[in-house]
């Protein structure tokens, strides 16, 4: 599939079970890391206008809730998170796919934890569905790294585009002087760029 330049016009971002539980699972990245990430791609969307979905999984269990620098950095999208009961793949999930569908863009941006579990099968039926998929690696992790690259061999081979957050920022801007591109520098500058 030819890439299509990713926008903030032609693109929704799909955020996948960042929860508190999970993410005590990932140990192939650094949390750290994930987390700025997350928080980068979640404001990098809120300050463009990008459409944004938040979704979670069995909240009430193990896995918990969306980290809580999430839910203050996008209290809006957090409040219309879509909870699911314990469907892995979000795509097949009713609310979650007709949310999806209703942004009307057919350019997906994924990131999600785990990457070997709640980013693959989404990011996979996505594209058989039609969609574009970019994956941002660094805003996902798994158990293991051999989880995390067997994953992302996987989704690759089935025709998701691999990225990194700051790749992905600069593919949404794509000119830092235009009123989105200096938004998402600011994010990138606040919530990556100087944190290392």
């Amino acid at each position: 599939m030819k890439h299509q330049t990713f926008t903030a016009e032609n693109t929704a971002m799909l955020l996948i079970d960042h929860q508190v539980g999970t993410m005590g699972w990932v140990h192939s990245v650094d949390l750290d890391e994930v987390k700025r990430n997350t928080i980068a791609l979640a404001r990098a969307a809120k300050e463009t206008g990008m459409p944004l979905i938040l979704t979670s999984s069995q909240e009430d269990n193990v896995q918990g809730p969306l980290f809580e620098e999430l839910q203050q950095a996008v209290p809006e999208a957090y409040a219309q998170r879509i909870q699911r009961g314990g469907i892995v793949d979000a795509m097949k999930d009713p609310n979650f796919a007709a949310a999806v569908e209703a942004t009307g863009r057919k350019n997906l941006i994924i990131a999600g934890i785990t990457a070997d579990v709640c980013v693959v099968y989404p990011a996979i039926t996505s594209v058989q569905q039609g969609y574009n998929v970019q994956v941002v690696v660094d805003g996902s992790g798994s158990p293991t790294k051999m989880a995390d690259d067997t994953a992302l061999r996987r989704m690759e081979s089935n025709g998701v585009t691999l990225t990194s957050t700051n790749q992905l920022i600069a593919e949404l801007a794509q000119d830092w002087s235009t009123e989105n591109g200096q938004k998402l520098m600011q994010v990138l500058f606040e919530e990556v760029l100087s944190k290392h």
